[in-house]
């Protein structure tokens, strides 16, 4: 069952492996993408920082679209990370079960625009999320569990 899925471009650190884990009962963060998965370096540091008691999948994207809709990964509860919005739209193209996207933390750069603390978007970041909106995807902001949803969408 996946219970999140985060844009993150840190994938895994302390606020997923305790406010995210903690409060939504996760028993497994899948972080997905084809970077992470072919990085040795990125990998250790994913496992180093996984809570105890809680399992760390780490897959490219093509081998995690199969893992999610086999039903393979349905056993779990899940939180689904990736670093960027073109992973997570290529993700949930794949993925028609996902029907919410969280916005943890984008890169900042000059070209990005600040639409929350810890959120920037570059144009084509925002068309994407505008057309994963008119899908009917949910599209919000919270860097913590605890704090109320924000609706993105509104922001951009």
């Amino acid at each position: 069952m996946i219970l999140l899925t985060r844009v993150d471009h840190r994938l895994l650190h302390g606020q997923v492996a305790t406010s995210w884990v903690g409060t939504l009962g996760a028993d497994c963060i899948f972080c997905v993408g084809d970077h992470v998965a072919n990085d040795p370096v990125w990998k250790t540091t994913l496992k180093l920082g996984k809570p105890a008691g809680c399992k760390l999948v780490i897959k490219d994207m093509a081998h995690a679209i199969e893992a999610i809709n086999s039903g393979v990964t349905d056993k779990y509860k899940m939180i689904i990370c990736v670093q960027s919005i073109a992973e997570a739209k290529q993700l949930i193209d794949g993925c028609p079960q996902i029907k919410s996207l969280n916005l943890g933390n984008t890169k900042e750069s000059p070209t990005t625009k600040t639409i929350a603390r810890q959120v920037f978007l570059e144009p084509e970041e925002e068309e994407i999320l505008r057309e994963l909106g008119s899908r009917g995807i949910e599209v919000e902001i919270r860097g913590l569990a605890e704090e109320p949803k924000v609706d993105a969408l509104k922001l951009i």
